[in-house]
């Protein structure tokens, strides 16, 4: 087999691809579904001249990989479950003080310790929303281990770009599928670096001063400059302030940074959506049952497409709606009450069109979960 050919796990895939885009510091704490991570990288990290530390718990991990970004280095922490939750505070802090990092969180069943070896996608709206204050988060999702390669590089530019944490948002059944991956060629996937600043030794540096193309210069800290981070609302050399427009115009930034771009950010595949009547949207290892289905109704002659999401956070509405616009029916495929069910309800104008098949016990969304619905719907003339 070719050395840059490889059978592997969904987390396995992750770490090569972190190893790709440059990651050079992770701290964590072991959890299943996502330990292998960490498992990994303890050996092939050091390999290649990183770091790599267990940390006593998921929040002081989360910490450290702020504190390493600071200094200049690509980080990245993995967890799932409860250690997500635990992962919250500092993530707000990482957003506030607009640090670059990566999170991955490999879901399974919950709340509290749920069902620890099963898959979930119970999560989507905690990655959004489990930090408090006003914010805005890009999180990422893959149904196959050479997406997931591909996310991952795509998490760490984005996190650089933006000077943002990005989460990734597997689930077990993708972090252990093994299957084959093909390892991209040093270069052949574009690696973005951290942007330093210019302004030299002895000069006034601004940590929080956007330039005109809405990007932050950084300067490692420890090193030539002196300034001060952190998580309270500050001006932009990132000292505290309760000044109303410096606190308003901070605020807009965080959010505007990446909703404003979500164009630029969203990732999504597309499978039969020239005629397609009914319409499935689905994401992670959901989307491997939606285009099973997809593929084979269509072998039956039924005008059946499949919108695979990448990226559920920001939420890629005005391409959701564009994509629903002709269809008769839309089906969200999830493995969770109907999180992005209700999000793609309010991207559309006829939300009645819209109906969930999913599973929450723990077990692999199957085909004739979805047939089921499709049979009710046709059933009622949708």
């Amino acid at each position: 087999m070719k050395d840059n050919v490889v059978f592997v796990q969904g987390n396995e895939a992750i770490v090569e691809a972190a190893l790709y885009a440059g990651l050079n510091f992770f701290a964590g704490y072991p959890i299943t579904p996502s330990t292998e991570i960490a498992e990994l990288l303890s050996l092939r990290l050091p390999q290649k001249g990183g770091k790599f530390i267990q940390m006593e718990d998921e929040l002081s991990s989360m910490c450290a990989i702020i504190g390493a970004s600071l200094t200049g280095k690509k980080s990245m922490t993995a967890t799932s479950g409860p250690g997500f939750s635990l992962k919250q505070e500092a993530i707000g802090f990482a957003v506030m003080t607009e640090t670059p990092s990566v999170i991955v969180n490999v879901q399974r069943g919950g709340p509290s310790t749920g069902l620890p070896t099963s898959g979930s996608q119970g999560d989507v709206m905690q990655a959004k929303w489990g930090t408090h204050g006003e914010h805005a988060i890009i999180t990422m999702t893959a149904s196959n281990n050479q997406d997931a390669f591909a996310v991952t590089v795509d998490a760490f530019n984005l996190s650089e770009t933006f000077r943002t944490p990005v989460i990734l948002l597997f689930d077990e059944v993708v972090a252990h599928t093994r299957e084959r991956l093909v390892i991209p060629k040093p270069d052949e996937i574009k690696v973005i670096q951290r942007l330093k600043t210019s302004v030299k030794e002895g000069t006034d540096y601004h940590p929080y001063l956007p330039r005109e193309d809405g990007r932050l210069p950084m300067s490692d800290f420890g090193g030539v400059h002196r300034y001060n981070v952190t998580g309270l609302a500050h001006d932009m050399w990132g000292f505290p302030t309760t000044d109303s427009t410096t606190v308003y115009n901070l605020m807009h930034h965080l959010v505007d940074k990446i909703q404003g771009h979500t164009k630029e950010i969203a990732r999504t595949k597309e499978y039969y959506l020239d005629d397609a009547e009914c319409l499935l949207i689905s994401y992670g290892s959901s989307a491997r049952t939606a285009l099973h289905v997809t593929e084979d109704r269509r072998l039956r002659g039924e005008k059946i497409g499949l919108l695979e999401l990448q990226t559920l956070w920001p939420f890629p509405a005005e391409e959701v709606k564009k994509k629903c616009l002709n269809a008769s029916c839309v089906i969200v495929v999830e493995m969770n009450m109907g999180q992005i069910l209700h999000e793609v309800k309010k991207a559309i104008d006829d939300p009645e069109k819209v109906f969930l098949a999913n599973q929450i016990n723990g077990s692999f969304i199957k085909p004739s979960d979805v047939l089921n619905i499709i049979r009710i719907i046709q059933g009622r003339g949708a």
